[in-house]
């Protein structure tokens, strides 16, 4: 059958790809080359034995009857990506080929063999499967984002667009390069000119604008895109995504509104505070003066009968009087600072406590009070706010009372290291009404109150007041007790600062 057998074996099994030839309808292997041999995976001992014999695990498969159509028909069967199960060292594992049947012929024009040769695609198919499986998602995931792509060739200036690229330009045809630039805002040309000016060095643009819309609004849009050169490195394709950012766009400039109102009405709330500030000091300093001047006229007066009772409670007045003169000064000069220049000063704890106690002398009087103080150390701050803080923070201990037992306050300290800082820490615990748990926190709200009016007096700003304090001073300030049991409030301040108070 063949002119030179033994050529026509030393061509076939140098062939890289798979080649067999069958003859007669049981399909006998006449040659089969190391790469046929390796794809059955059954051994080198093939050569004599039927192709159906060989590969049972094909015979449901059709592959054998189109070998056997092809030597009956003498017309080739070509297969492309085809899927085939072989069974190889004893496990069926999946392979895709490209293969061929090709009907061989002898002097007298009949068919006496088929060629039968193959390229395993396997690796090839899988690519593609995963190349097609991660574009489906990656389109998934961009229709989920609400992202339009386009793809305009720069050759043509066609435009190929998705749904959701439609949607968002409210075009329902395809449309030219030209007519959607046509659709931006006129402001907006000179920003596309020059994103794309400079995607020609980088490579990519990116860029925000408005779509003119038909009843004449605008919608916010952020485009980025990538320029694809050709093989000559000239520009021929950019794609790229569109992305709806109207609403963003929207929040931005009400935010923007809002800073902007809330900055004046804080300068207006700032300088009516300045106002009054300046308005409660000048009108309080007059009275003020009038009381000392009284007191002094009343302390020299030498008539019979003014008793020693009388010089106490005068010189009680004087004190008093020159107190409020020291807050008022300092109240004026800290409204009137900037907050960002002020210093700190040297204060010692120990004259607060007994200033306040000399302020409230009245009421500890009235409830029959204990305060029980430790020595204190001296810290650094602004003397105004530290004496608010504990004045505060005492005032309410002596509020919160039970009304059949004396408030009894106990002031203690300790020195300790917080991140590095030293600082002091001050506990001041009493025995009145005490403190739900769950109000820990509320209660340094402002305008909190966790009781009526009617009950106890006061605005609820108190201690939100003295957590500002004590942020202010880069310090903390938290609660705990016991409904009925008393409540314990725990400050940290400390003792030096580098820089000035904010």
């Amino acid at each position: 059958m063949y002119q030179n057998p033994g050529l026509l074996n030393d061509i076939v099994g140098a062939l890289p790809l798979p080649v067999a030839v069958y003859t007669g309808d049981s399909l006998k292997v006449e040659i089969a080359n190391p790469a046929m041999i390796r794809t059955w995976g059954k051994g080198d001992q093939v050569i004599g034995k039927n192709y159906p014999d060989i590969v049972p695990e094909i015979q449901d498969q059709q592959i054998i009857d189109q070998a056997l159509t092809v030597l009956k028909t003498g017309i080739p069967f070509h297969a492309k990506n085809k899927k085939v199960d072989l069974v190889i060292q004893g496990v069926m594992t999946e392979h895709y080929f490209n293969y061929s049947f090709i009907p061989l012929f002898n002097e007298k024009g009949e068919v006496y063999g088929v060629l039968n040769t193959g390229a395993d695609v396997t690796d090839l198919h899988q690519a593609k499967e995963e190349a097609k499986s991660a574009n489906e998602k990656l389109t998934m995931a961009i229709d989920a984002a609400g992202l339009g792509t386009y793809e305009i060739d720069l050759a043509t200036k066609t435009v190929k667009t998705s749904g959701n690229f439609n949607a968002i330009w409210s075009i329902e045809k395809e449309v030219s390069n030209e007519e959607l630039i046509a659709r931006l805002h006129p402001d907006d040309l000179p920003v596309r000119e020059k994103a794309h000016e400079q995607a020609l060095i980088t490579g990519k643009i990116s860029y925000e604008t408005r779509i003119l819309q038909e009843d004449h609004s605008v919608k916010w849009t952020k485009i980025n895109g990538k320029i694809i050169n050709d093989q000559q490195g000239n520009p021929k394709t950019i794609i790229g995504i569109i992305q709806d950012i109207q609403e963003q766009r929207a929040f931005e400039e009400e935010l923007k509104k809002q800073v902007v109102d809330q900055t004046e009405e804080l300068q207006r709330s700032n300088n009516d505070l300045l106002h009054f500030a300046g308005i409660v000091s000048h009108d309080l300093r007059e009275p003020v003066r009038k009381i000392k001047i009284f007191n002094t006229l009343l302390s020299n007066e030498k008539k019979p009968g003014f008793y020693r009772t009388s010089k106490k409670y005068l010189s009680k007045i004087n004190h008093s009087a020159q107190r409020m003169e020291n807050i008022i000064e300092g109240i004026l000069t800290y409204s009137t600072l900037d907050k960002t220049a002020q210093s700190f000063e040297k204060i010692d704890l120990n004259e607060i406590l007994e200033n306040i106690k000399t302020d409230l002398e009245l009421v500890i009087q009235e409830k029959d009070a204990v305060l029980i103080t430790s020595e204190l150390p001296e810290i650094e701050g602004a003397s105004i706010l530290i004496n608010q803080l504990f004045y505060n923070l005492i005032q309410n201990a002596l509020k919160f009372s039970k009304a059949d037992v004396p408030p009894r306050v106990i002031i203690t300290s300790g020195l300790i290291n917080d991140n590095g800082v030293d600082c002091v820490k001050i506990i001041i615990k009493d025995n009145g009404i005490g403190l739900d748990p769950a109000f820990n926190e509320r209660i340094f709200n402002a305008f909190e109150r966790l009781h009526s009016k009617d009950q106890y007096e006061g605005n609820g700003l108190g201690l939100a007041l003295c957590r500002k304090i004590v942020k202010r001073h880069n310090g903390s300030i938290t609660a705990a007790g016991e409904k009925d049991n008393g409540a314990e409030f725990t400050v940290i301040l400390p003792l030096r600062h580098e820089d000035k108070i904010s």
